[in-house]
């Protein structure tokens, strides 16, 4: 009679618990990105520089193998990149690698203090540091794909609900908040999304090979003012590594419409530690029974704008909430961005919106400073049970409001180089997004 009940109680859980051998392999690799003092800094209106460094600036990669199937998450420490410097370092990637463009999700982590690699307000990329980023990629994903070794994903989420908040604040006149004092606030004009999701992929000795990391606010914030900088993210990230071992990649949410308005750089990076260590230490073994991709084109167009009103959205604001001289100087970047995409006005673009999966956890990777809605409805809207979104991956349109958005304006909607996409835009990327994930789960239903 023992002999069956122990007979009968190792076959159920052998029914129940994750397989172990799933065949899954990982990698895992971070080059570092030279800097100096010389380059532009990207994230102010105008050009800026800084003296010093603190931390890496780095390209993160982790490589995931099953069954003939192999993904890549990427992460820049940089502030966007479009896909004209993106898009050719995909291919390389896939010529060179074997890697299939549409399994390479290149994300930047969105630090306001490296050097620039786009054109953004009054200034463009420095175009040494931007080649660097370029080569530093296809290096990452080298040497993570040349490590692959044997391992298994434990997975949990957790929540950091104190460092950022929604930053776009309806004021007592009307406008919405965007720098300057707080003193007239009537309420926050959309959700924050706190979720902290953690993926550790250890080896069979438990060693921690990888751990990547997700959360939705704007990457703002060093440990020491006026140095490059990884930011909160990149330096929690290091950090951690230096406590656990592996490699850690911090992949930005939706956070188009969410900041760090009260905190200080060291606080926020020592919650955040906090936050991944708690939840790291709740991670369980999850069975990855697939791995997949989808990446498809999306057309949109740059919006149509009222010049005369735009310039008076911008003066009405920074004229109240900044003040002289430096109000005169926001508005004349502004004027100059408009008159610039004047002419381009209707004309139509094409950018990327894509999908990864790892068992039943889901990657949406968008190319925008994305709002925090519009993050949350392609999760609500997923079919998978974990459902995560990765903004400014694989290129980059300027700030997606949500229509609700658009109607209240603001700064994330003054028509310039950081705002130019149509209305609805930011609507038809969920959309599409939703529809990637969708085919994703009707190719290998998860268990």
């Amino acid at each position: 009679m023992r002999f069956w009940f122990s007979f009968l109680t190792t076959l159920l859980l052998g029914l129940t618990q994750p397989v172990l051998g799933q065949g899954l392999r990982v990698g895992a690799a971070a080059v570092n990105l030279e800097a100096d003092d010389a380059m532009v800094i990207a994230g102010g209106i105008t050009a800026g520089k800084v003296s010093g460094q603190e931390g890496e600036l780095r390209c993160v990669a982790v490589v995931v193998e099953r069954q003939g199937v192999t993904l890549a998450w990427v992460a820049c420490d940089v502030l966007m990149l479009t896909r004209q410097d993106l898009d050719p370092v995909v291919a390389t990637i896939e010529r060179e690698l074997g890697i299939p463009a549409a399994n390479v999700l290149v994300n930047c982590t969105h630090t306001h203090h490296a050097p620039s690699t786009m054109r953004v307000h009054d200034y463009g990329p420095d175009a040494v540091f931007t080649r660097r980023v370029q080569d530093g990629i296809v290096r990452a994903v080298r040497d993570a794909k040349s490590r692959l070794a044997d391992s298994r994903l434990m997975f949990a989420v957790g929540e950091e609900k104190t460092v950022g908040q929604n930053s776009r604040m309806l004021l007592a006149d009307g406008q919405i908040y965007w720098v300057g004092p707080r003193t007239n606030v009537v309420r926050v004009t959309g959700p924050f999304d706190p979720d902290l999701p953690v993926l550790a992929f250890r080896s069979p000795d438990e060693r921690l090979q990888a751990l990547i990391f997700n959360h939705s606010t704007h990457t703002i914030g060093a440990r020491t003012p006026g140095r490059r900088s990884p930011s909160i993210y990149g330096l929690a990230a290091q950090e951690l590594e230096q406590q656990l071992g592996g490699t850690a990649l911090f992949l930005e949410g939706a956070s188009g419409s969410t900041h760090n308005l009260d905190l200080s750089g060291d606080e926020c990076i020592r919650r955040l530690k906090t936050a991944v260590f708690d939840t790291l230490q709740r991670t369980q073994l999850i069975e990855v029974r697939a791995l997949g991709a989808r990446k498809r084109p999306l057309t949109f167009r740059v919006r149509q704008f009222d010049d005369a009103a735009e310039d008076a959205a911008v003066a009405r604001y920074v004229r109240k909430y900044v003040g002289p001289p430096y109000d005169d100087v926001i508005r004349k970047v502004f004027v100059n961005m408009r008159r610039e995409l004047a002419s381009q006005q209707g004309q139509e673009r094409e950018t990327w919106v894509q999908a990864l999966r790892i068992g039943d956890i889901a990657w949406v990777g968008v190319p925008a400073e994305y709002f925090t809605q519009l993050g949350l409805d392609i999760k609500n809207r997923s079919p998978f049970r974990h459902t995560y979104v990765a903004e400014l991956a694989n290129d980059w349109i300027g700030y997606l409001p949500n229509r609700t958005g658009h109607q209240l304006g603001g700064y994330q909607v003054w028509t310039g180089y950081h705002s130019y996409a149509e209305p609805g835009t930011g609507e038809r990327i969920a959309d599409l997004a939703v529809e990637l994930l969708r085919e994703l789960a009707q190719e290998s239903p998860a268990p």
